[in-house]
């Protein structure tokens, strides 16, 4: 992949994988995993996803979005719900199928970069997660239930994370209060390609 051009489907990275959903064609280009069972699940990852979202995913160009990739670059693509993610040395492009937040209000866009990883993450609302459901926990350890999966990136954006999920039922949708969402299987990969400073873009 050159920098100028649009990243290509390469047959050894990709699949390409089209739904006919409500009479829309979409057509995601998912990076896959490597050997028969990554492709299985990646196919599995795009049908349940283009249900919910028949925007489609779209490979973009890094330079229309970042001035360098130094020390790798994240998008965080609110309206295709899908994340984005390029190497430095561009060796390396991923496309994740993510959930989003849930209204435009819980929505920040702009520029942030990874400022902590967690393995095991615990979590606990903010106070105005908690006013708008009184029945949240104030506390969840690492574990199955945590609405944090696996693994997560910490933004600098005070509460803001790409991290995994303990419901996939979500990615696809608007179904965050904030956060950007991903697979777990799809988190412990990119957690393992991103580094501390790694710089992220929502929009």
């Amino acid at each position: 992949m050159t920098s100028e051009s649009t990243p290509r489907l390469n047959r050894r990275r990709f699949l390409v994988a089209g739904a006919a959903v409500g009479g829309v064609l979409a057509a995601p280009a998912v990076l896959a995993q490597s050997g028969t069972a990554g492709r299985a699940q990646m196919e599995t990852d795009v049908r349940e996803t283009v249900r919910h979202n028949i925007m489609g995913f779209t490979p973009r160009r890094w330079r229309d979005h970042f001035s360098s990739l130094r020390g790798g670059a994240i998008l965080c693509d609110t309206l295709s719900r899908c994340v984005h993610y390029w190497s430095e040395d561009q060796r390396i492009y991923r496309l994740y199928p993510s959930s989003v937040p849930m209204t435009d209000q819980m929505t920040r866009r702009g520029r942030t970069r990874v400022v902590q990883k967690v393995v095991g993450p615990s979590w606990s609302p903010t106070a105005n997660m908690r006013r708008r459901d009184p029945g949240l926990p104030a506390f969840v350890p690492p574990g199955p239930d945590n609405p944090l999966g696996t693994h997560a990136l910490y933004l600098s954006w005070q509460y803001y994370r790409v991290h995994g999920t303990n419901d996939d039922r979500k990615i696809g949708r608007r179904a965050s209060n904030g956060c950007i969402g991903l697979y777990n299987h799809h988190i412990e990969e990119l957690f393992s390609y991103a580094r501390v400073g790694t710089q992220v873009l929502l929009i």
